[in-house]
C-alpha cells in the first residue's frame, strides 16, 4: 500500500481518481487546489502526488517544481485537459514521472500509471538502500572485549530507546550505528548522520531542523532537515559534545517532543527518527563542569555503549587490515597491494592512538609509498607530522620507520601529495580544518587537490 495525494480543482475528477485508488489498496488523500495540496505535503509525507496542470493559484506545474526542489523522491503525475499536450510535456521536463489526459477514461490506465510510478519509486529506494549497504563498512571483529558491545548493539537494535556510543575517536562508532540500524525495524528507512563537530552553529541548526525562504541571508527556498529525511529511519548525532547550550535546549526538546519547526517556521513537524548519538568525550565529566546539560545527557544515554580502543582488540587489526586495504587498494586503483608479513606483525605491535581511522590512513600512505605492491615495514609510517630530531642531533624515537628514508628519491610535489592526503584523512576530510594544519590557504588547498587530481 502506498500513500498518494490527489490535487484538482474539480471535485468529480478529484474524487474519481481517489476513489479508483482506494480500490486499488492505496492511502488515499485529496487537495482542492495547489496550495492546499502543499501545505498537506508539508504535514504528511507521501509516496505519489497526482495534480491537474489547471488549478487556481498555484497551478500543477508550479506545484510540480516545488515539489521536485523540496521533496525529490516524491514521483509526481500530471493530469491534463485535451488539447494542452504541450503543458504535460513541459512537465515532464521539469520531473513528471507521466501525465494522463483528462477526462479519465479508463480505470485500468490510471491504475496502470499510478503502479509504474510507485514501482519507479520503490526501485530508486531499494537502489539507494543498496549504495548505502556497499558503502557501510561491516563490524569486524575476533576480540573477546568485543563480544559483549556487539550483543548490546544487537540486543538494543530490535528496540526503539536511544543509544550513546562512547569510545575514542575513530573506534568504529558510525559503524556501530549503521549496525544498529541496519538490524533494526527501520532497516529498510534511511540512515542519516550529522557531525556537529564539523558545521558552524548556525548551519548546524539550519541542516538539523532545516529552514523557511526568507529565514536568513541566502535562504532563496524552504529546504528540508536532516531531520525530515530520516523520518522512518535512524539518525546519527555524531560528535554530540560538541553541540553549543542554546543548541543543546533545542535538541533536547525534540527527544522530549518527537516535535520540531524550521527556523523561520510555525508548522510543527513529527520527529520520526530512532536516535543515535556519539561521542569520544566524556559527557558526565562534561555535565559536571558545566559544559553539557545534565537532562540532555539522560535523555541521550538511555543504553550508552562503549567501543573498545584498538590496542584493546589486537586480534582484530589483521582482518581490519585486510578488508581496509582492499578499499584503499581499490579506491587508489593499486588491485595488486598486498601486506607482507613482517608488516602485518608491525601492524598487530602498534599502539594506534588513532583507532581504525589511523590504520586505514597508514595502509592509505603504504599503497601510495609501495606503489602499489608489497607492502613491507619500510612503507608504514604511522606519524602523520614527522618529529624534527633533537637539540644534540640524537635521533628522537618516533614509532614507525624513518619518512625520510622512505621518500629518499622522492619528488617534493611526492611528499606534498602524501601530507596532503594524510592530512585531510586526519581530519574526516574537513579540507577547511586541513588546511588550516597544513598551514596554507583554503583557495591555495584546492588548487593542489586540482593539481594532483584528489
Amino acid at each position: 500500500m502506498a500513500t498518494i495525494l490527489v490535487a484538482d480543482d474539480e471535485e468529480g475528477i478529484r474524487t474519481f481518481v481517489a476513489e479508483a485508488l482506494e480500490m486499488a489498496g492505496h492511502d488515499v488523500e485529496t487537495a482542492p487546489d495547489g496550495h492546499a495540496a502543499a501545505e498537506r505535503m508539508e504535514k504528511t509525507s507521501f509516496d505519489l502526488l497526482i495534480t491537474d496542470l489547471k488549478m487556481p493559484g498555484l497551478d500543477g506545474l508550479q506545484l510540480l517544481k516545488r515539489v521536485r526542489s523540496e521533496q525529490p523522491e516524491v514521483e509526481v503525475v500530471v493530469l491534463t485537459a485535451h488539447g494542452s499536450v504541450d503543458t504535460a510535456v513541459e512537465a515532464m521536463k521539469a520531473g513528471a514521472f507521466d501525465y494522463l489526459q483528462k477526462p479519465v477514461g479508463s480505470l485500468a490506465e490510471l491504475r496502470l500509471v499510478a503502479e509504474r510510478a510507485l514501482e519507479r519509486r520503490s526501485l530508486l529506494n531499494l537502489k539507494h538502500q543498496a549504495e548505502r549497504t556497499s558503502a557501510v563498512r561491516p563490524l569486524t571483529w575476533n576480540a573477546a572485549t568485543m563480544k559483549p558491545v556487539v550483543d548490546a548493539l544487537q540486543k538494543v537494535a530490535a528496540t526503539t530507546p536511544t543509544v550513546l556510543l562512547q569510545g575514542e575517536s575513530g573506534t568504529g562508532k558510525e559503524v556501530a550505528a549503521r549496525a544498529i540500524h541496519g538490524w533494526s525495524p527501520r532497516a529498510e528507512g534511511p540512515f542519516v548522520a550529522v557531525n556537529c563537530a564539523a558545521l558552524s552553529d548556525a548551519l548546524l541548526e539550519s541542516e538539523l531542523f532545516g529552514h523557511e525562504k526568507g529565514a536568513f541571508t541566502g535562504a532563496h527556498a524552504r529546504r528540508r532537515g536532516r531531520l525530515e529525511l530520516a523520518a522512518g529511519g535512524t539518525f546519527f548525532l555524531d560528535e554530540v559534545a560538541e553541540l553549543k547550550r542554546d543548541l543543546q535546549a533545542k535538541l533536547l526538546r525534540v527527544l522530549q517532543e518527537r516535535t520540531f519547526e524550521r527556523l523561520g517556521g510555525a508548522q510543527t513537524l513529527r520527529a520520526d527518527v530512532r536516535w543515535v548519538a556519539a561521542s569520544n568525550r566524556d559527557l558526565r565529566a562534561m555535565v559536571a563542569d558545566g559544559s553539557f546539560r545534565e537532562d540532555l545527557y539522560h535523555r541521550l544515554a538511555v543504553f550508552p555503549i562503549t567501543l573498545p580502543p584498538l590496542r584493546d582488540r589486537r586480534e582484530d587489526i589483521p582482518p581490519l587490515a585486510a578488508l581496509l586495504l582492499s578499499e584503499v587498494a581499490a579506491d587508489l586503483g593499486c588491485p595488486g597491494a598486498r601486506l607482507s608479513s613482517r608488516a602485518a606483525d608491525q601492524l598487530v605491535s602498534s599502539p594506534w592512538p588513532g583507532n581504525v581511522r589511523a590504520l586505514r590512513n597508514a595502509l592509505e600512505r603504504a599503497v601510495i609509498l609501495s606503489g602499489g605492491g608489497d607492502i613491507t615495514p619500510d612503507h608504514l609510517w604511522f606519524d602523520a607530522v614527522p618529529r624534527p630530531a633533537a637539540a644534540d642531533d640524537q635521533e628522537t624515537e618516533r614509532p614507525g620507520v624513518d619518512l625520510y628514508r622512505v621518500l629518499e628519491g622522492r619528488s617534493l610535489a611526492d611528499l606534498e601529495q602524501v601530507a596532503i592526503e594524510a592530512t585531510l584523512a586526519s581530519v574526516d576530510g574537513n579540507r577547511k580544518q586541513a588546511a588550516q594544519r597544513l598551514g596554507i590557504g583554503l583557495r591555495t588547498l584546492y588548487d593542489k587537490l586540482k593539481r594532483y587530481g584528489m
